[in-house]
């Protein structure tokens, strides 16, 4: 450990020779300002002297804001005169504001951009101790449009023009709000790799910019219509596990990662399907009861030896793969709208859905279908506020089944629909 500072006014080789050798650690004498043969010893000048006995000279320096100790030799093998002159040349170069102790620091691994956000997705947003929820969403951001515009740059050659350029092109293919994600995912990981790396400049890539997608263009209000519906259902069932999962996503009204997640021990023998707190956005638990179709959607799952999850990759682990998965699921849907459509006529694609479309489109069903407002705020798992959010402790299970049932008979009307001059209860009560 080393000792408290201190200082002598004879600086020569015997001077040296009988500092005292600490008990642990290190001790560091300081001799700035004691001339020797008309050199002298500059301010932050000492010897260190080890629990060994090794005695070595040393600059203690402060440079924009940090304390720095550069290592000038070893004595006997520097003499005293010869170490005090190399100190004052040190001490001049801090002076100009350079820093000696960067000629010892071998220049860095030049890291791609990739490289870097690799790390980032490893070490902050799959962190073992607390992994994000948005981790595939940013993973795949990353994949499919960041890596392909910056990927290959090296991370000190990153400037504002790279990412301007990036920004416009993901834009271009998949809009501004999309394009404000990926710049902010990116400046996020770049932030991190800052931290890390002192030579990195993070100003030199990025500048405080407006959002380039409105307050109104991030909140999306996508809902399906039923003839979109009519669609895409049939392709589910070609679509393997993942077209059962986007199945149980509107039958649930459950967000993606909460779905692909579910396993048979979070399902009771009442049928009602418990979303672990910790795995919740809330933070709360929240207590599904299946509908009788998605029991029947679940009973067909394909099982996999000494695995829990309902909807599991041929590894055993949750479904991933989204964003390939819906990518396949859009060109096999234009291709059958293709098949079905008029021969020469032009078929346009589907306006962009995504998964997360189909909660907004499971809510607005149960209105169509009679259910209270609340009761479908409840299914959702949003946070009631107010009073009755904070006195109201009813489990409303009951309420949620028949919520849930009711929403699988309106998807079935509309996959089957009733003929035109027959409308249900529910539907007569909303259009009066």
């Amino acid at each position: 450990m080393r000792t408290p500072h201190e200082t002598h006014a004879k600086l020569n080789e015997q001077a040296i020779k009988r500092l005292p050798v600490p008990a642990a650690g290190n001790r560091i004498t300081y001799f700035a300002g004691v001339t020797i043969q008309g050199s002298r010893a500059p301010r932050g000048f000492g010897v260190r002297v080890t629990a060994a006995g090794a005695r070595s000279f040393i600059l203690n320096y402060r440079l924009r804001g940090r304390e720095y100790r550069f290592t000038i030799g070893a004595w006997p093998d520097w003499s005293v005169l010869k170490a005090v002159r190399e100190a004052r040349n040190l001490r001049q170069r801090v002076d100009r504001g350079e820093n000696p102790l960067e000629d010892r620091i071998p220049p860095p691994a030049i890291q791609a951009v990739s490289a870097v956000l690799d790390e980032f997705i490893k070490r902050y947003v799959r962190s073992k101790e607390r992994p994000l929820r948005s981790a595939d969403e940013i993973e795949s951001a990353f994949n499919r449009l960041v890596k392909p515009r910056i990927g290959k740059l090296g991370v000190y050659e990153l400037r504002r023009s790279h990412i301007a350029e990036m920004v416009d092109w993901i834009e271009d293919k998949a809009g501004p709000v999309m394009a404000d994600k990926c710049r902010a995912y990116a400046r996020k990981a770049l932030s991190w790799y800052a931290e890390r790396d002192d030579r990195f400049n993070l100003t030199a890539a990025f500048v405080r910019v407006e959002p380039r997608a409105n307050q109104k263009d991030r909140a999306r209000t996508r809902v399906l219509s039923d003839d979109e519906i009519r669609i895409i259902w049939p392709i589910l069932n070609q679509a393997g596990t993942f077209g059962a999962m986007v199945k149980m996503l509107l039958l649930t009204a459950q967000r993606r990662d909460e779905v692909a997640q579910m396993s048979c021990k979070e399902i009771g023998e009442d049928g009602i399907w418990t979303i672990p707190a910790a795995r919740y956005k809330t933070k709360k638990p929240n207590h599904v009861p299946l509908s009788k179709a998605a029991l029947g959607l679940i009973e067909v799952q394909p099982k996999i030896d000494g695995c829990d999850y309902i909807f599991a990759s041929r590894a055993g682990t949750p479904f991933s793969g989204f964003g390939k998965s819906k990518a396949k699921l859009d060109k096999a849907i234009l291709a059958d709208m293709k098949t079905q459509g008029k021969k020469g006529a032009k078929v346009e694609p589907l306006p962009n859905w995504t998964l997360h479309d189909l909660r907004r489109t499971a809510k607005t069903l149960m209105v169509r279908a009679g259910v209270r407002p609340d009761i479908s705020e409840r299914v959702l798992g949003h946070v009631i506020t107010g009073v009755e959010g904070t006195y109201d402790r009813h489990s409303y299970a009951d309420e949620k089944r028949d919520a849930l049932e009711k929403l699988a008979a309106m998807i079935e009307r509309i996959l089957n629909p009733l003929p035109l001059n027959v409308e249900t209860l529910g539907e007569r009560r909303i259009r009066a």
